[in-house]
């Protein structure tokens, strides 16, 4: 790491860093008045709810393996490798395979272990992206901050490393932050360290040249650590800190996640120079239950307005979007409320949705997401990590792990005011290549229909439904709960569903990739809409991911049923209802692969014919330097 520029007279506070990080206020109750506001946070929540291309086959020789070990765990941060069902066979893949996972327009280094986006940023005339990366194989450890650059969020150039681990203070890995950009336009990351005794502590770094649109040399602060875990917290239990915003005082403020015992918290400091802190007293918020909070992420929705705001803003027009990774499930929730700046507090909407137990931005393999403000296009990007979920020794082979989802940008859904939605962003869509229509298409109950549009590895496809009214009244509506993943998938039929694609698909349907929705009526006459997909039947390999996903998704009335599809090669991105409800799915296909999968409509219902209107693109690969 270079030594200090003479570029950077930065936030100087005038304080001597040799004399280490300065001292913050520390309150002695903060932990004894933590857990009991919080513990009456958890009575009023129990209040709540009670008051209302090839035909080869890649299972060649299967062979006993012992599930993977989680890394991470130990270390101090989420599992990080998947691990295989007990006493699952072991399948050896082919190398033509193995090549054809590889995903075409996802971003992805070109070999080696990737996992969390770190500190995206809009910054002259560039998008950075930073990410957890090792470079030295494709399992987790030996952690640096990878680094690209773009000019559209599509094609990509790939930078040397921004950051390795050579302090004390970050020898055991440099973690996860996040970029803040100044009054005045300077730039600073906040990233977790892991040191050589594995505590988790907050670091300060800065570009060696300001005037450098590329970033390509950092400088860390001389006086890291400049955040240690205050008393109460667990030094393993102190990580990932926000992209900071203005009070009205003109102070920086930012949140850590944390946990007391199995409450999840979100710790609150102020800064005026990013060198020395303030702890506030209490939490931003917390909520019983949720354990371990990393990745959290803090940020404005405009409720007038269709463009994203700066992290700053705030006023009567805006909600705030509080948003964690929760370590115990490895999955990222969400919540909508109010924040009063004036005591640091957040406040859900609605408690019976709080963060942790409600809302989720994806439904599938998405974890450990960070947003920025683009204040090129005015709008709020989103970034999320899509781990593998086939085995670590498939990983090791084939060289790399981990790509990254499509950015998407994120606004509050102004049609129900209560969720957000989640969308591509739009330079995606000049990846868009030839395109088929398919006008008013129909399936009776218990059918499937081929699509013809060739290979279906890379495909863009935009779906309308209609769904035979008739059915829709005469259907007498039972007491009975549907739910994605407890109720068969695709193959379990319904009066109304499920409807929807196989992707991913052979000739002959034995490996295939539902995405779909299933429609339920109760006793009221009252409909639910769940939007699903299914991994059950996607592979014949025994050692990959079968689970099947989704969750309800919001219909107002008069709505068509939509959906929207993203195929690259093992990655699958479904979004439902204009982004309501979201799903990413990995998926190992032995057979549907190249120009041997398919694409088929289908409807499984037992009762209502549906109507299918659809476009579908070829999609070009992006361009990565």
């Amino acid at each position: 790491m270079k030594s200090p520029s003479p570029y950077i007279p930065l936030l100087d506070s005038g304080r001597d860093p040799s004399r280490g990080p300065s001292k913050r206020r520390r309150p002695s109750r903060v932990v004894i008045l933590l857990l009991a506001g919080l513990l009456a946070a958890a009575l009023l929540v129990a209040v709540a709810l009670n008051y209302k291309g090839s035909g080869e086959s890649a299972v060649n020789r299967p062979e006993k393996t012992v599930p993977a070990v989680a890394r991470g765990v130990t270390e101090g941060v989420s599992a990080k490798s998947f691990a295989p069902l007990l006493g699952a066979l072991k399948s050896n893949w082919t190398n033509k395979i193995l090549a054809w996972q590889r995903s075409a327009y996802h971003f992805q280094p070109k070999k080696n272990w990737m996992n969390d986006p770190n500190g995206p940023v809009f910054y002259k005339g560039w998008y950075h992206f930073f990410y957890q990366y090792n470079p030295y194989g494709a399992v987790w450890g030996n952690i640096v901050w990878g680094h690209a650059v773009s000019m559209d969020l599509i094609h990509w150039r790939h930078l040397p490393i921004a950051m390795v681990p050579d302090q004390w203070y970050d020898i055991n890995g440099v973690w996860t932050g996040s970029a803040t950009i100044l009054a005045d336009g300077q730039l600073v990351m906040l990233y977790t360290g892991s040191t050589n005794e594995s505590v988790q502590v907050q670091n300060l770094a800065y570009p060696a040249d300001p005037s450098d649109p590329l970033l390509t040399n950092w400088i860390k602060y001389s006086g890291n650590p400049v955040l240690v875990p205050p008393p109460g917290i667990h030094y393993k239990d102190f990580r990932d800190p926000t992209t900071a915003w203005l009070t009205p005082e003109g102070k920086w403020r930012f949140t850590i996640g944390s946990k007391v015992n199995k409450i999840g918290i979100s710790l609150v400091y102020d800064t005026e120079d990013f060198k020395s802190y303030q702890l506030l007293d209490g939490v931003l918020h917390g909520v019983p239950g949720t354990g371990m909070w990393e990745c959290v992420d803090f940020y404005p929705v405009s409720k007038i307005q269709e463009n994203g705001l700066d992290t700053s803003d705030n006023g009567p027009g805006v909600k705030h979007v509080l948003k964690t990774s929760l370590d115990d499930d490895r999955n990222d929730y969400y919540a909508l409320g109010i924040y009063d700046s004036s005591t640091a507090k957040w406040t859900p909407d609605n408690p019976i949705i709080d963060v942790g137990i409600g809302l989720r931005y994806d439904y599938g393999i998405f974890y450990a997401s960070k947003t920025f403000y683009d204040q090129n296009k005015k709008r709020r990007v989103l970034w999320g990590w899509i781990k593998e979920t086939d085995s670590e020794d498939t990983d090791v082979r084939k060289g790399w792990s981990s790509v990254q989802a499509i950015p998407r940008t994120i606004r509050l859904d102004k049609e129900t005011g209560s969720n957000l939605v989640l969308w591509p962003v739009e330079e995606f869509d000049k990846l868009r290549l030839k395109k088929k229509v398919f006008d008013n298409v129909e399936a009776k109950a218990g059918s499937v229909v081929p699509l013809d549009v060739g290979s279906a590895t890379q495909l863009d496809i935009v779906v309308e439904f209609e769904v035979d009214q008739k059915a829709l009244e005469s259907i007498n509506g039972t007491n009975t709960t549907y739910s994605c993943n407890a109720n068969g998938g695709a193959a379990e039929r319904g009066a109304l569903g499920p409807f929807g694609l196989l992707v991913l698909t052979d000739n002959d349907q034995v490996e295939q990739t539902p995405v779909y929705f299933y429609i339920s009526k109760d006793i009221q006459g009252n409909f639910s809409t769940f939007f699903c997909a299914d991994h059950s039947r996607s592979s014949k390999a025994p050692d990959v991911d079968k689970a099947i996903y989704g969750s309800t998704v919001p219909v107002i009335k008069g709505e068509k049923l939509s959906m929207r599809v993203l195929v690259d090669h093992s990655v699958v991105e479904s979004f439902g209802q204009g982004g309501r409800t979201c799903i990413t799915s990995r998926i190992y296909p032995t057979t549907a692969v190249g120009d041997d999968a398919r694409l088929f409509l289908f409807n499984n219902a037992t009762d209502a014919g549906i109507t299918a209107s659809l476009q579908i693109w070829q999609m070009s690969s992006a361009y990565v330097q």
